[in-house]
């Protein structure tokens, strides 16, 4: 029996959570199975980019900076062709690859102790904001960043930290049976009392 014969539409799925949250975050989740034929506008791609500026940033240093690229680019494919593992196999039919690069230091060699922190803030609130416009976003670690370097002419001070695909959700079922596999399976998290240390 197929994936697509076993399983409910894959588009829409809620986080089971011990309080209610708010939508936009309920209804968050990472898909690998995006509508190739959907496209971003560039208001669109601008309210993503500015809820990733208004982010929190420590002493308001704003060490994050980004490479967008939308399907159909010379830069997109060249992302698409850094991606590794899995992530090639589906990353390519996003609408849109967004590189989350950390500012470790100035120029002038002022470390940015907290750029990877700063970083993941800005890219938190560009999800959720993508999610507002009609997207879902999916993060990836498996790249190979020193041909991101070298494509995008990266300083030595600036870290390519992950990609982000931004797309139209799709069923799983036009994954490969893997992937559709693991785009079904029920989402989990840690409960609570293993994350919270001390609460007083």
């Amino acid at each position: 029996m197929s994936i697509s014969e076993t399983t409910a539409p894959s588009t829409r799925r809620t986080a089971e959570t011990r309080v209610p949250l708010v939508p936009l975050l309920d209804e968050r989740w990472s898909p690998r199975s995006f509508d190739a034929t959907a496209t971003i506008s560039d208001g669109q791609l601008d309210a993503l980019l500015e809820a990733a500026r208004w982010a929190p940033s420590a002493s308001n240093q704003q060490p994050r900076r980004f490479v967008v690229a939308r399907r159909g680019t010379a830069d997109f494919d060249t992302l698409v062709g850094a991606l590794v593992g899995f992530n090639a196999a589906w990353a390519d039919k996003a609408s849109a690859l967004i590189v989350g690069i950390a500012e470790t230091s100035t120029v002038e060699g002022e470390t940015r102790p907290f750029a990877r922190y700063d970083l993941g803030q800005a890219i938190a609130h560009l999800t959720v904001q993508a999610h507002a416009e009609g997207f879902h976003t999916h993060q990836m670690a498996g790249v190979d960043f020193d041909v991101v370097r070298a494509a995008f002419e990266l300083t030595d001070n600036l870290e390519p930290v992950t990609v982000t695909a931004v797309g139209v959700v799709d069923e799983a079922d036009k994954l490969a049976e893997a992937l559709a596999e693991r785009e079904v399976a029920e989402r989990t998290r840690l409960p609570l009392d293993e994350l919270v240390l001390r609460r007083s």
